[in-house]
């Protein structure tokens, strides 16, 4: 365990006889142990690590459904698929095997409705798979094909699709493309489920979007750039699925001599709609944002060092009151107590976890 101490106490929704959990995705090429269930300790925030499965092949991302109590996993692998697990006390038990996504690397996933959807980075592409009424994944996947790119060389040179959720009306699904520097709106048809391009946002030609968040009030989303250091502000409009673009704000400071730099790549937008926060790799911090002018002006108020090398995610509690950053190079988890005044993060405890990917709460 780690230098755990005590912290603010928050209202963590609970399962498992009124314990509650928590679950670590690793890469199992990276020397990871796949998918951890932990324990979370309510007072303190702190994880125990209680059992650990490498049934799904290096789990990137990981999304659980609170109606099911399903976890499910994204393999990231050149023969993309997602696994589906029924969560018990004593760990997870694989509900079938794992079911092939239709697409290469696929990087993240999520629930909408009784469909499961993934971002394949490599073949860049978007996949919709149907959930069966007690939880598990049933193919053929139906998948959209990204098409552009974008001026990075190497890292442009085609769609990279990162991110997918439904949006909070259930109506419309977003999707982050890295390589064309533009989020996609579809719709799912109520037939059959398959992505439905339904418009696209293009975004500043190089800024690599790689992840975005919704303002709880549901009216504005925060786009991360991974390639630029760059947070995008964009109006929300649910009636006619519009994403539009009103400003930009610096994560990090790259221009002053001796800057590090910096490759954003989680965001995360506090339940109360006060604060956002980013990860940021290669400066290795937790960026905080201040909505405190308004949603639609977040203000940049400070930088703490997220607790190890590489934060590959991050992730709130349920209540708000602590953050959780999987640091992928350095092998840990490390969880913060947030000051409920300023929104900063401040250490708490760490946990050994190698190649972690991602942490989710059930």
């Amino acid at each position: 365990m780690g230098d755990a101490n005590s912290g603010v106490g928050g209202t963590d929704r609970t399962s498992h006889g009124g314990e509650h959990r928590a679950w670590i995705g690793s890469f199992t090429s990276g020397g990871g142990r796949g998918v951890t269930t932990a324990a979370v300790d309510p007072a303190t925030g702190a994880l125990t690590p209680l059992s650990a499965t490498d049934a799904v092949a290096d789990p990137s991302y990981l999304a659980h459904d609170p109606g099911t109590g399903v976890l499910y996993a994204v393999s990231e692998t050149e023969d993309g698929a997602v696994g589906a697990f029924r969560t018990t006390a004593e760990g997870l038990t694989a509900l079938g095997p794992a079911v092939r996504v239709g697409g290469a690397g696929p990087t993240h996933l999520s629930v909408a409705g009784r469909r499961l959807l993934t971002a394949n980075y490599t073949s860049g592409s978007v996949s919709s798979l149907l959930l069966a009424a007690e939880g598990s994944v049933e193919g053929p996947a139906a998948v959209l094909a990204h098409h552009g790119s974008g001026p990075h060389a190497r890292r442009q040179e085609g769609p990279h699709a990162h991110q997918v959720l439904p949006d909070p009306t259930g109506r419309w699904v977003l999707s982050v493309d890295l390589g064309t520097d533009s989020v996609r709106v579809c719709a799912l048809d109520p037939a059959t489920g398959a992505p439905r391009l339904h418009a696209e946002t293009a975004l500043r030609a190089g800024t690599g979007p790689r992840h975005l968040a919704f303002h709880p009030l549901g009216a504005v989303v925060y786009v991360l750039h991974e390639l630029e250091p760059q947070l995008t502000v964009c109006r929300w409009d649910a009636e006619s699925g519009e994403l539009q673009p009103v400003a930009e704000v610096p994560v990090a400071s790259t221009g002053s001599p001796g800057a590090v730099a910096a490759y954003p790549s989680a965001i995360v937008a506090s339940p109360d709609g006060r604060f956002v926060w980013a990860a940021v790799r290669g400066a290795d911090t937790i960026a905080t944002f201040s909505l405190a002018g308004g949603a639609e002006k977040p203000e940049l108020t400070g930088a703490v060092p997220c607790g190890g090398k590489g934060p590959r995610d991050l992730a709130a509690d349920p209540s708000g009151r602590r953050l959780y950053v999987a640091n992928e190079r350095s092998g840990d988890v490390t969880w913060f107590d947030v000051d409920q005044l300023t929104g900063q993060p401040r250490r708490a405890g760490s946990v050994a976890v190698p190649a972690a990917t991602c942490v989710v709460f059930g």
